[in-house]
C-alpha cells in the first residue's frame, strides 16, 4: 500500500469524529474478543461438568452419597446444581412428613427449575453484548463511513478543479471506519450465534435430566420406602433404561 494511504496514517489524520468512531469501534472488538474467550471456557466447563456428573449419576451409586459429596464441595454448578437443589428439597420435604407425594414431587422440581434457570443465566450472561455489538457496530461504522465522505466532498467546495488525488484520502478515510466496523461485528456474530446454540443444548440437556431424576423420585415415593432419605436405593441406570 502507498506509504500515502496506509491505514495508520489515514486513521491519525482523520477528522476528529471519524477518529472517536474508530476508537469506539475498536474498544468494542476488544470487548467481544473478551467475552468470546472467557464464554468459551465457561461454556466448555459446563459441557465436562455435566458429562462428568451423568457418569457418576448413572453409575448405580449412592445418590445420598452423591449428595453429601457435592454438599460437601460447595458451590456446584451445571447439572450437579439442579441435582443438589432436587435432593435437597425433596429430602426436607419427607422429613416434615404428612405431605402428598405428589406435592413432594412438585416442591422437587421447583427446586430443580430454580436451579436450572439460575445456570442458563450464568451461561447467558455478556451474549447480549455481542449481539449488540455485533448489530450495532456496522451502523457505527457507517456513521464514520458518511460522516467522512461529507468532510471530503465539502472540502472541494472552494476548489476549481477536483481531482482524485484530493478525495482519495478523505473517501479511504471513510472506508476505514466501515472495514472496522465489519471487523468488530462479524466475530460478535459468529460467536452469539455459537455460544446461544450451545448454551440452548445445555438448557435442553439439563430439563432431559430433571425429567429422568423425577422419575427416580417419583418410583421411590410410590414403593412407600420408609425414611427421609432420598432415593439412596434405587439404581439410576435402572431407571434411566426404564
Amino acid at each position: 500500500m502507498n506509504q500515502d494511504l496506509s491505514i495508520i496514517r489515514l486513521v491519525m489524520e482523520a477528522t476528529v469524529p471519524v477518529q472517536i468512531v474508530i476508537g469506539l469501534l475498536v474498544l468494542a472488538s476488544f470487548v467481544s474478543w473478551a467475552i468470546i474467550f472467557r464464554k468459551r471456557l465457561v461454556i466448555r466447563r459446563a459441557r465436562n461438568e455435566a458429562e462428568q456428573f451423568e457418569q457418576n449419576f448413572w453409575s448405580g451409586g449412592d445418590l445420598s452419597q452423591l449428595y453429601r459429596g457435592i454438599e460437601s464441595r460447595g458451590g456446584a454448578t451445571g447439572m450437579a446444581s439442579i441435582f443438589e437443589f432436587g435432593f435437597r428439597e425433596f429430602a426436607r420435604l419427607r422429613q416434615q412428613g404428612g405431605i402428598p407425594p405428589d406435592q413432594i414431587l412438585d416442591g422437587s422440581r421447583r427446586a430443580m427449575r430454580v436451579a436450572q434457570l439460575k445456570e442458563i443465566d450464568r451461561l447467558e450472561h455478556s451474549l447480549s453484548t455481542l449481539a449488540t455489538i455485533g448489530s450495532t457496530s456496522p451502523y457505527v461504522g457507517l456513521f464514520g463511513t458518511v460522516w467522512g465522505i461529507m468532510h471530503a466532498f465539502t472540502g472541494l467546495g472552494n476548489v476549481q478543479q477536483a481531482t482524485l488525488a484530493m478525495v482519495a484520502p478523505g473517501i479511504a478515510e471513510a472506508l476505514v471506519a466501515t472495514a472496522i466496523g465489519l471487523f468488530a461485528a462479524i466475530p460478535a456474530v459468529i460467536a452469539f450465534n455459537r455460544y446461544a446454540d450451545q448454551v440452548g443444548r445445555l438448557e435442553v440437556r439439563y430439563a432431559a435430566f430433571m425429567e429422568e431424576f423425577s422419575t427416580i423420585l417419583q418410583r421411590h415415593v410410590s414403593r412407600g420406602a420408609a425414611g427421609a432419605q432420598a432415593p439412596a436405593s434405587v439404581a439410576p441406570a435402572a431407571a434411566r433404561g426404564g
